[in-house]
Parts: C-alpha cells; structure tokens; sequence
C-alpha cells in the first residue's frame, strides 16, 4: 500500500449484525490514532452520545464525525459520499484513518470503486472491506436477527436503486470483503459456527480471512493496516446487480474520468447556468466544478455542479495581475464524450 495514501476501511453487514458495537470497541482502543468516522447506517444508529462516548478527542472530535443520511450510501456516491471525501481530505488535521460504516443495505461494490474518483484515488486506498456477519442469525437459518426490521429500512430509503433479495445482498457482502468477522459466536456452540463458515465458503470464489468475535470485540490492529488496497481489485467482486447487468461488451463502468475546459468569459450566468444544467442530463456528468470570468464582475464565480444541481457564488475578487479565466473540470464515466462536452460549453460561455 502507498504510505502516502490515508487508508480507509469499508465495514460493511446487514443491520444488526454488530458493526457500530465494532467500531465503537475500534474508537476505544485506537491508541491515539486518529479517526475519521463515516456513518451510514441511517434510522437506527444516529450520531448518538455513545459513540462520541467511546471516541475521545484524542482519537477523533465530533467534526470527525460524519452522518450521511440521504439514503443507502452506494446509491449516492456522486451526491453524497465524494463531497464528504473531499470536504475531509481538505481539512488542515487530516485524518489518520477514514472508517466507514456502511448502511446494512448497501452494496460494498460501487462504494469502493468510488475510491478510483479522480482526487480521491491519489490521496486515499482502500485500506480493506470488512464484513461483520450475525453467526447466530446464520446458524438459525436467517442472515439478520430481524428480517422485518431490514425490509422496514428498505422502505424508509426513498434513494435505494437496488431491491436485491436479501440473499444476494448477503452474498454481496461477503464477495466484497477482505476480513469476515463472524460476531456473536457466544450465542452458538462450536458445530454451528463450523456450519455457518462453511456455508459462507460455499458461496465465495475468493478465500477472505475469518475471524471471530463476540459483542464485536476486536482489536484495532487486527481491523486496520490490511494494506489491500481493494478499489484496483474490486472489478474481480461484482455484484449480483452487476452481473445481471452485464451486457457482454469489455468495458467497466467502474472507471471513472476528468478532464478540465478553459473558457473565456461568461456573459449571461443565468443562461450559462441552464446551459450546464441540460449539459450535465444529456451527457450523464456526475460531476462539474471550477470558477468562472463574469463578464463586467470584478469577482470570480464558483461552479459547483452534483448531478443535475448547481450552486454558484462569487468567492474573492481577482488580483492584480491574476489572468482572468473560466477553468471547469468535469468528471463522468470512461466513456464519456469529451469532444461534444467541449464543444457544448465553448457555446455556453459566449
């Protein structure tokens, strides 16, 4: 792994399963280093005073902190979790480690390949995918302790894009990690939990490491410094989802790519801004962001473009002899068409 990266683990499992109770002994135990602490798993955790209990300024303060609740994190990779990747990455104090708890329905796959986003991929690794197993849900023939309890969170995210049967999502899981945790081996005798790996192995191609644990009592150093680096590897993890996807064309929707445009000055910003907004649907851009030249405006205009929101606003003024330009970067899928992008906006800036 590249010691100029900040590592970052994924921990993933279905609700109930023990993650929080994991990372809340991870937090404790962290021997100073300092965390950073991604949450996902929305309607049942919260930021609640018992993680931050377990957590100590030393290893992370509450800005180290960050829930993301607009729905199952793999859905909203280009809204949601890359803003937070790059609002953390600028920070002064980086962090020692990003963790980031998954919600129980989200696909592991997509979240790691947002790791090849352009930025990101040069500054973080996916350090390793953890998956945290409920072994006694497992051996009793579940693989959640509450089944009604998941399809309610199902219902409760109005951003899921995916209704993968529970089974598959399980197995999802479990293609995706690098560390499988059986927790909750003390509610069952040895001969189950030698059915329940067993089982799981049944399911996998790739040999994962197990481990056990009970009440998600692991140490730190067991969970972090895996070194995987697991966005390179994980086109060789798909998904159910994927896999039903798949078309039988060589291409991997997983690669992402960014180019920047230089413009000269923008003369009307509310047509320009329209003008972005068609752009962006038409060509599929994840995402759009630079600075613009307002024609008569002694200011430089911010662009900042999710989807298909926009947000703009003037930031400083130009200085003294600071060449006055409109530069934007635009980032989408491998297969992006540059040469019509570039030419759409060389129109909008006139």
């Amino acid at each position: 792994m590249n010691g100029s990266k900040i590592p970052a683990t994924v921990i993933t499992g279905f609700l109930g399963a023990g993650k929080t109770t994991l990372i809340r002994h991870m937090l404790a135990n962290a021997k100073g280093k300092r965390i950073a602490l991604i949450i996902n798993e929305f309607g049942d955790l919260g930021v609640d005073g018992d993680v931050l209990k377990g957590c100590g300024d030393e290893v992370c303060s509450e800005d180290d902190i960050v829930e993301l609740t607009n729905g199952c994190i793999c859905c909203t990779v280009a809204d949601d979790f890359i803003p937070t990747m790059e609002k953390l990455l600028a920070r002064a104090n980086r962090p020692d480690h990003i963790v980031i708890e998954t919600s129980g329905l989200a696909l592991p796959q997509p979240l790691v390949a947002a790791f090849n986003w352009p930025g990101i991929k040069t500054q973080v690794t996916v350090d390793g995918v953890i998956t945290v197993v409920d072994s006694a849900a497992v051996a009793a023939g579940r693989f959640a302790d509450d089944h009604d309890k998941l399809d309610a969170q199902r219902l409760a995210d109005e951003g899921l894009d995916h209704e993968s049967p529970l089974e598959e999502l399980f197995e999802d899981q479990l293609t995706a990690a690098d560390l499988i945790v059986l927790n909750k081996t003390d509610l069952i005798s040895a001969g189950e939990l030698t059915g329940v790996r067993d089982g799981i192995l049944a399911h996998l191609t790739r040999k994962p490491v197990f481990i056990e644990a009970r009440q998600g009592e692991v140490a730190p150093e067991v969970l972090l410094g895996l070194g995987v680096g697991t966005e390179d590897d994980i086109v060789n993890r798909k998904s159910h989802h994927e896999l039903h996807h798949a078309d039988g064309h060589e291409h991997d929707h997983d690669e992402f790519e960014s180019f920047v445009v230089d413009l000269g000055p923008v003369s009307d910003v509310a047509a320009f801004t329209e003008g972005l907004k068609s752009l962006i649907v038409s060509h599929d851009i994840l995402r759009l962001k630079g600075f613009a030249d307002m024609a008569g405006k002694p200011m430089r205009m911010v662009v900042q473009a999710v989807g298909a929101r926009i947000d703009t606003h003037f930031d400083r003024p130009w200085g003294h002899g600071e060449a006055r330009a409109t530069r934007l970067v635009v980032i989408g899928l491998h297969d992006i068409d540059e040469a019509a992008i570039r030419e759409s906006l060389a129109g909008l800036a006139g």
